[in-house]
């Protein structure tokens, strides 16, 4: 039996099944102002993938000799599977490896658009309906976009792993609203955050590094209506609720680390160079120990530190279960860390890329609207 979990009333949902709740009159004029700024900047970051003025995906980028991430984003190439593979082979690989990673985000940017369209059916308050609408215009574009980069690179996208699909599958078929918001704004938002980050950082592709500014800048607010909902509910909660809340994230956390790049789930990209997922998965327990695991959280980009610097920022991890993520990162030193979230200035400066296409102007009046 599902738990609502509610206490704020922008956050009350409905049935799914009751659309006649949508038509009671007082609802209209319930509506609250939380999300207006939010709704208001969405014109400021409209970008049509479309169109190449924004983003083209006709290029001449050379696949089959150009490695779309360096060597050092592939952990299978640091263990002894890289031994047997070199030359272009070797970049084949990086770029199938990279064709999984963004099919993935791919997915995710789907199962984002199916999620806020749920939340659209069962928000009673307008504003929250609002925006939760314009978010999935917005997931709906990424959703077009990464389609049409991976049919750019290799023609279409690699199938889901189970890992995420189920995830997906569970928040967005979720009655309760709190697994939706932390699930997707704040777990799978912060995790592909913390990706897009990485991509725009290290690619060598021009394009995917374009591509990924463009999503920031959506994201980013994306990202906000997740710390609106535990702004005005964490606080609020009784030990229980918090429990109930603090377990469910650290199941999920525990679940994407462990599983989101398994072997396993990865087999048609190994079977594609002739290697045993096993062989792969035996290699990686000899080489990838906590120890490796810390110093790549230590990055302010790796996507499980940004992941737990939501949580943690959000008020959801407790001494409960903080032992657990200290396993990986410094704690106390992500306590001290300001509420920036990383990508937020590389949304701003895609801000200002599509106010010179959209508006003619660069002027920087929405100076810090997306870390806000």
């Amino acid at each position: 039996m599902s738990q609502q979990i509610t206490k704020d009333n922008v956050y009350d949902a409905a049935d799914p099944t009751d659309f006649p709740s949508m038509l009671e009159v007082d609802r209209y004029g319930a509506r609250s102002t939380a999300f207006d700024k939010i709704i208001t900047a969405t014109h400021d970051h409209f970008w049509d993938p479309l169109d190449p003025k924004y983003i083209d995906f006709n290029d001449d980028f050379d696949i089959e000799n150009t490695p779309i991430l360096p060597e050092e984003m592939i952990v299978s190439l640091q263990t002894r599977i890289g031994d047997q593979l070199t030359g272009q082979r070797r970049i084949q690989f990086i770029n199938e490896q990279a064709r999984w990673m963004l099919s993935s985000i791919l997915h995710g940017e789907q199962g984002a658009l199916s999620l806020s369209a749920s939340l659209c059916h069962i928000l009673k308050d307008p504003g929250a309906q609002e925006y939760a609408a314009n978010q999935a215009r917005e997931e709906a574009r990424h959703v077009t976009a990464f389609t049409n980069y991976i049919r750019a690179r290799w023609g279409k996208p690699l199938p889901v792993g189970e890992t995420l699909g189920n995830l997906l599958n569970e928040m967005v078929a979720a009655p309760e609203v709190y697994k939706k918001l932390v699930g997707m704004q704040m777990l799978v938002e912060g995790l592909a955050m913390g990706a897009f980050a990485t991509f725009y950082t290290k690619s060598n592709d021009p394009t995917l590094v374009k591509l990924m500014q463009l999503v920031m800048t959506d994201e980013a607010f994306h990202h906000k209506f997740g710390k609106i909902w535990a702004d005005r509910t964490i606080p609020k909660l009784t030990e229980q609720e918090h429990n109930i809340i603090e377990d469910w994230a650290a199941e999920c956390f525990q679940t994407l680390l462990f599983n989101l790049v398994n072997p396993v789930q990865m087999q048609p990209v190994y079977a594609k160079f002739g290697i045993d997922h096993n062989e792969v998965v035996a290699a990686l327990e000899e080489a990838i120990t906590d120890d490796m695991r810390r110093e790549r959280m230590a990055e302010s980009t790796d996507i499980f530190r940004v992941l737990i610097k939501t949580l943690l920022k959000a008020g959801i991890i407790t001494d409960r279960t903080r032992a657990f993520y200290s396993t990986y990162v410094d704690m106390d030193e992500l306590k001290l860390e300001g509420d920036e979230m990383v990508g937020d200035a590389i949304a701003e400066d895609g801000i200002k890329f599509l106010k010179t296409i959209n508006f003619g102007t660069n002027e920087n009046a929405l100076s810090g609207v997306a870390a806000e």
